[in-house]
């Protein structure tokens, strides 16, 4: 081990820090150069897109990248007690002393994080008994109160809980009392909140705040999403592709940004307070050439919010023209209720009403917004509407037929006119074959065309619309990143020609960047093809920027519905002003 001499108040020190893997095509550098500290008690966020080699850095700190296929250069100077050591010299063994101990970690995804076949309990006293060398006893006495302070309900039953059998901000609770099960001087979180709800997000958030405070912790966190970093962080790392584009105190990043990629991740997140046509880019504010060198392209974020901006009399004018219409969709008194059986003899003792009594009409070119936290019932009534999961009782009526009274071969044959587009676009394309195959698969089994090749010529079409190029046909799906998986899945849902499209949660995961883009595709193809959405999510941001109608609703019941403006401007009910109150509102961009 190397003791250096000890630096001023710094905690952690990296100095030109390299990370470089080794692939099947060589070499390829993840982290370039990259240079930041963090002091005592502070919070450093660090800031990109996914690429953009800011969780690679984390898992360097942590001496998480294998020596087998990774290589590390630079210093990672890490200070405790007056003395300063540098963390990519100490062996394997040493480093377990630090790891987990002193430097902790939050991974992005609690459930893969945790292992399925242990307890919660199990898990967190298992850190504890490692390190600090207790008994069983009092790793699980230390364990329950550690859920206790990061307010998990019902301590002693969770810690006899399976990480399936509690919610996504319970599992990601359990994983930060695991993080300080040790008392760590430094604690990394790395997205410990993307794809939450914004309520449970919130509650995250000012819960790692207020340990930190507590335990006068210092804090490195990881996000793409700049307005949730705006709440937390006292420092900001802007990374881009492994290089850091600029770095400062949250003030100066967020109101007066310098470099072009800082402003375009700033102004791509759907604003409360804006009425746009479409959100900007990253690619609005810099383009990069065949040399991969950055070229800015004069916009600032103002003049391109007034150029995008949707004026008041555009917005009347298009519902004016959208509610002369006959209803595309009706539902009328919707019921989707679960029932739950107990006893030898599995008798009925209570339902689950995950959609309890729901009526609202959609328009033809209308979108309609669901929004709610998981388990509010809008999933369960998107899939109910196409018949996924069989209705209790009410009427789905599109173009005047009830769908609940179709047989399965007349559903089967409508199913061309409505589809829908799932959460997660891996999960919903076979591995096993080309994404152009997996576009051309609908045509087949409704016989779309006449022959293979009229269909193959389709899905080029598609793909161009989609911002894909034609060479990516025979590509499969892990050869694409998020963004570009989630375009498949648009092209696909696209391929029959539907009036009317369901959109699950289809852009929750992705990088704010990402995510602009893929709303402005959604806008564009409703356009240009006439189409029909119901655009679920638990972000209101996003909901009120894409929709014409907005249905807020809770415990399977809406709350309320209307015009996103009006309900977001002025809630009547207290769930939607709870919702309305857990958007991460940051810095106000106006340059």
């Amino acid at each position: 081990m190397v003791i250096l001499q000890p630096m001023s108040h710094n905690i952690l020190e990296v100095k030109n820090l390299s990370t470089r893997f080794k692939t099947e095509d060589g070499w390829v550098t993840a982290v370039k150069n990259t240079s930041f500290h963090i002091r005592k008690g502070e919070t450093i966020g660090i800031v990109g897109e996914s690429g953009s080699g800011k969780s690679v850095t984390s898992l360097s700190v942590m001496g998480l990248i294998a020596k087998s296929n990774g290589v590390n250069e630079g210093e990672i100077l890490f200070t405790e007690n007056d003395k300063t050591i540098d963390l990519l010299k100490l062996s394997e063994e040493e480093m377990r002393s630090y790891r987990g101990n002193k430097i902790a970690m939050i991974f992005q995804e609690p459930m893969t994080s945790l292992n399925p076949v242990y307890t919660c309990g199990d898990q967190v006293a298992e850190a504890i008994r490692l390190h600090q060398q207790v008994d069983k006893e009092t790793a699980k006495n230390r364990t329950i109160e550690l859920f206790k302070e990061v307010q998990l309900p019902r301590p002693e039953n969770i810690f006899d809980s399976y990480p399936h059998q509690i919610s996504g901000g319970q599992k990601q609770r359990v994983m930060i009392a695991m993080a300080l099960s040790c008392n760590p001087q430094l604690l990394i979180a790395d997205e410990p909140t993307t794809a939450l709800d914004v309520t449970v997000q919130k509650t995250i958030l000012d819960l790692l705040l207020k340990l930190k405070e507590e335990r006068n912790m210092s804090m490195i966190f990881i996000s793409h999403d700049l307005g949730v970093v705006a709440e937390v962080a006292d420092h900001v790392v802007v990374m881009y592709k492994g290089d850091v584009m600029e770095q400062g105190t949250a003030d100066v990043i967020f109101e007066n940004p310098k470099h072009p990629y800082t402003k375009g991740l700033l102004a791509c997140r759907p604003a409360a307070n804006l009425h746009l046509k479409k959100l900007p880019t990253v690619a609005d504010f810099m383009q990069v050439d065949e040399e991969g060198r950055i070229i800015e392209t004069g916009n600032t974020v103002h003049s391109l919010r007034k150029e995008l901006g949707f004026g008041e009399s555009e917005k009347v004018k298009r519902k004016e023209q959208l509610y002369q219409q006959l209803p595309l969709l009706s539902l009328q008194n919707l019921k989707t209720w679960f029932p739950i059986k107990k006893g030898i003899f599995s008798k009925v003792t209570d339902y689950v009403k995950a959609v309890d009594d729901i009526s609202f009409d959609v328009y033809p070119g209308e979108t309609m917004g669901l929004v709610g936290e998981s388990g509010c019932g809008k999933t369960t009534l998107g899939r109910s509407i196409l018949r996924l999961i069989e209705p209790t009782e009410g009427k789905i009526l599109f173009e005047g037929n009830d769908l609940r009274q179709l047989a399965s071969d007349q559903m089967r044959a409508l199913r061309r006119d409505v589809q829908i587009i799932f959460q997660d676009p891996y999960s919903s394309l076979n591995p096993r074959i080309t994404i152009g195959n997996a576009i051309m698969e609908p045509m087949q089994v409704h016989k779309v065309f006449n022959s293979d090749k009229e269909r193959r010529d389709r899905v080029m079409e598609l793909l161009r619309r989609v911002n894909l190029k034609e060479e990516h046909f025979n590509r499969y799906p892990h050869e694409f990143s998020g963004g570009q998986r989630q375009r498949i899945c648009i092209a696909r849902a696209l391929a029959l020609a539907p009036k009317f499209i369901i959109c699950d949660e289809s852009v929750s995961a992705l990088d704010v960047s990402v995510q602009a883009q893929v709303l402005n595709l959604l806008i564009e193809l409703r356009e240009e093809f006439n189409l029909t959405y119901i655009f679920i999510s638990h972000d209101l941001s996003v909901v009120k920027f894409i929709s014409d109608r907005m249905v807020v609703m809770n415990k399977g019941k809406i709350e309320e519905m209307g015009d996103p403006d009006q309900i977001y401007n002025d809630p009547q009910q207290e769930y939607t002003k709870r919702l309305i109150a857990a958007i991460p509102k940051g810095k106000v961009l106006v340059k």
